[in-house]
């Protein structure tokens, strides 16, 4: 199955310890501005909230910092997901944090309520997946909430211009904009 995220050229540098943030840049091109957990835009939480995580916590010396392991991940998700890994117990049960370089994780793992905009896990990696980056806080709720508001308006309320159709197509225009930047759409279970 594809995977959501197509991984650029890693910085040219070695990364390591001293220098992993510098590899930034790149993971935001590669992630298209989003973190690798919520989706949520660096443009929405702030490009100061968005931080680089590491995957799989528990690799050691150099293959922690590796750009394979790196990913961007707004404050919230890589506080909460912090050095949680699933233990051996916890695999074998199919618990495990989603590698969305490796896989397709939302619309297979992970479903977005339509009415209450709750994610609800698919699998038992999808529901372990949604506890432990806590992806259901309510600021992250209210985000796909609000994408899902401002999609139905965008895309299905038929409008009646009068006046400047100049200043209407500019606003509208801007409104498209922001909601592009929102979490975008996650399907339905």
């Amino acid at each position: 199955m594809p995977s959501r995220i197509s991984r650029g050229k890693p910085p040219a540098k070695k990364l390591k310890h001293s220098n992993y943030r510098d590899a930034l840049p790149a993971l935001l091109r590669d992630f298209k501005g989003r973190c690798a957990y919520s989706m949520q835009h660096h443009e929405i939480c702030g490009v100061l909230s968005m931080e680089i995580d590491h995957f799989d916590p528990t690799l050691k010396g150099s293959r922690r910092h590796r750009y394979e392991n790196l990913f961007p991940a707004t404050h919230h998700c890589n506080n909460a997901k912090r050095d949680n890994w699933p233990t051996a117990g916890d695999r074998r049960n199919g618990l495990r944090i989603l590698n969305c370089c490796e896989e397709e994780d939302y619309g297979v793992h992970l479903f977005e309520d339509p009415d209450t905009h709750l994610l609800v896990g698919g699998t038992p990696a999808g529901h372990y997946h949604i506890e432990v980056c806590d992806l259901n806080a309510p600021h992250f709720v209210r985000e796909r909430r609000l994408r899902s508001t401002l999609k139905h308006f965008v895309e299905e309320v038929p409008v009646t211009v009068s006046g400047d159709l100049d200043d209407f197509s500019d606003k509208f225009n801007r409104l498209r904009k922001h909601l592009d930047l929102l979490i975008p759409p996650i399907p339905a279970p």
